[in-house]
């Protein structure tokens, strides 16, 4: 299939994972007026709602399970937490249509990659890995995404006729996501480095000379905006950045080596999604989150948090 023989009005997408980037990329393809099919195992919860709500607003049409979602896409694109990626091809691929490509959007390991790919691979269709190389939100379906595996130099065009900012970084598999998770040690790191040393230095009263010596040490950073942001993203999407790391950790653990900084990351971002699950930050059980456009904000109910932990035990 070329990229100009994409008959938007018949071609379906099929996404799984209705998640923050499933719904800006269902969201941006409705109104190129394509085709859009979603499936997420929390429409089997108490999540449901807004899920079903936001569907009927841009005329998302709803899955019921994977297998329901693989044989009427044309085109599937995973887009779950990191650790569900093997998952996830492996409950799609028995319907899999043939030669329909599957295109894995999750920040998953290498060795995970190439797994998921022999598992589609293998039932017909044609797995392409897809590596996000940089936030999505400002972004939207626009994101730099780097594509590997045989199929990427086929797909390219495909995805970039429907709205997407592809490239293709090797056909070789596993390159691609070697990038992508090589790029997270530095920047998932630095948000948890920026959490922990701001934090420390608030506990001690020292911000104020900390921030100054950061300033004379990397004059280009504007440390206060940076902190108020790392704290907002960590706060609002800790628990997906914790499972990413968790893969990033695995990619360094592929080659032999010790991911002592990829897993305190991993448990830095943890700690901080744990906070924002019990309402540290805002009301408990929601994600309307007490925005600060000040870290120190955050940072104070942080060790609000750790003083009534203390008092308790």
């Amino acid at each position: 299939m070329s990229a100009q023989s994409i008959d938007r009005k018949h071609w379906t997408v099929g996404l799984v994972g209705y998640g923050e980037v499933g719904r800006i990329l269902a969201e941006d393809l409705r109104r190129q007026d394509v085709k859009v099919l979603a499936y997420d195992i929390k429409l089997d919860g108490n999540q449901a709602g807004p899920l079903r709500e936001h569907a009927r607003t841009f005329g998302v049409a709803l899955a019921f399970s994977h297998t329901d979602l693989a044989v009427r896409a044309d085109f599937i694109v995973s887009a779950v937490t990191a650790s569900q990626a093997v998952s996830v091809a492996k409950a799609c691929a028995p319907a899999v249509k043939k030669g329909a490509f599957f295109l894995d959007f999750n920040s998953a390991s290498p060795g995970a990659k190439q797994r998921a790919a022999a598992i589609i691979d293998a039932a017909g269709g044609r797995y392409v890995e897809g590596a996000v190389m940089t936030s999505i939100p400002p972004y939207r379906i626009k994101v730099p995404l780097l594509l590997g595996g045989a199929g990427a130099d086929a797909l390219a065009p495909l995805l970039n006729a429907l709205g997407f900012n592809a490239t293709v970084g090797s056909k070789e598999l596993g390159v691609s996501s070697a990038v992508k998770m090589c790029r997270s040690i530095m920047i998932k790191g630095f948000e948890a480095m920026t959490i922990e040393c701001f934090t420390t230095a608030r506990a001690y009263g020292v911000e104020d000379a900390v921030l100054a010596s950061l300033k004379e040490t990397f004059p280009g950073i504007d440390w206060e905006k940076q902190g108020a942001y790392f704290f907002q993203r960590v706060i609002e999407h800790g628990r997906r950045r914790a499972e990413e790391v968790r893969e990033v950790a695995e990619t360094v653990r592929e080659i032999g080596l010790t991911p002592w900084s990829a897993e305190g990351t991993a448990e830095r971002q943890a700690f901080i999604a744990d906070l924002a699950d019990d309402g540290v930050f805002g009301a408990k059980g929601t994600k309307t989150f007490a925005r600060s456009a000040d870290w120190r904000t955050e940072a104070d109910r942080i060790l609000g948090f750790i003083k009534a932990k203390k008092q308790a035990s």
